[in-house]
């Protein structure tokens, strides 16, 4: 197939997509949305006042969900629970501190921790995929090393019994990954919520830190 014809296709399955539609209604800024919101009403990763931190957050949507569910009934006074970074810029969210900048890097890490403010993180989330160069080999790589960053940020900073999300795909290096997951957490489980595409190799990690 024709990379022209290829592209028309993902356009118009993307349009047509129930969840690019119940997004556009419902004024979340992207479909990853539901992704989030599945997985957290069968593991209740989200409470109120809960602290999170959504790495790669651009365009917004997971920080959407959190916001609405940590933030909402909080008795701590209105302090912000959710913070964001990027590399990417990332429009305002109420009750998300957002930060741009890379999240390894020390300078970046030394002002997210200022803004934390010594308060203990519960929830990790990571929805973070590699600008695509269409080899397979190269962009798979890519994306087990962007979830090994986020796993060394998650153990660092993780409350115990705290939670750590990731997105991995299927593929070379996933089940070394998934054993590393297994070897830093007490627990991991697999999660495809619905609104991943049935085809796309993408699935979740959830980790839960040790409770000692």
């Amino acid at each position: 197939m024709k990379p022209g014809k290829t592209s028309k296709t993902w356009m118009r399955e993307h349009l047509n997509d129930p969840y690019v539609q119940r997004a556009k209604a419902e004024g979340y800024r992207a479909r990853a949305a539901y992704k989030l919101m599945e997985i957290d009403e069968r593991d209740h990763l989200l409470r109120p006042g809960a602290v999170v931190v959504d790495l790669g957050a651009a365009p917004g949507s997971w920080c959407q969900v959190a916001a609405a569910r940590c933030n909402h009934g909080r008795g701590d006074g209105g302090r912000t629970s959710v913070f964001a970074l990027d590399l990417l810029p990332v429009e305002p969210i109420v009750g998300v501190d957002f930060l741009q900048g890379d999240f390894s890097d020390a300078a970046v890490l030394a002002e997210f921790e200022r803004r934390l403010d010594g308060h203990a993180v519960d929830v990790v989330l990571s929805d973070m995929a590699p600008n695509i160069s269409g080899v397979t080999t190269v962009d798979q790589a890519r994306s087990i090393m962007l979830c090994e960053l986020a796993l060394d940020f998650a153990v660092h900073h993780l409350r115990c019994g705290g939670h750590f999300l990731v997105k991995v795909f299927q593929g070379e290096g996933f089940m070394e990954f998934r054993h590393e997951m297994e070897r830093q957490f007490q627990g991991v489980r697999v999660r495809k919520p619905k609104a991943s595409r049935d085809r796309s190799a993408e699935v979740y990690l959830l980790g839960q830190a040790s409770s000692r």
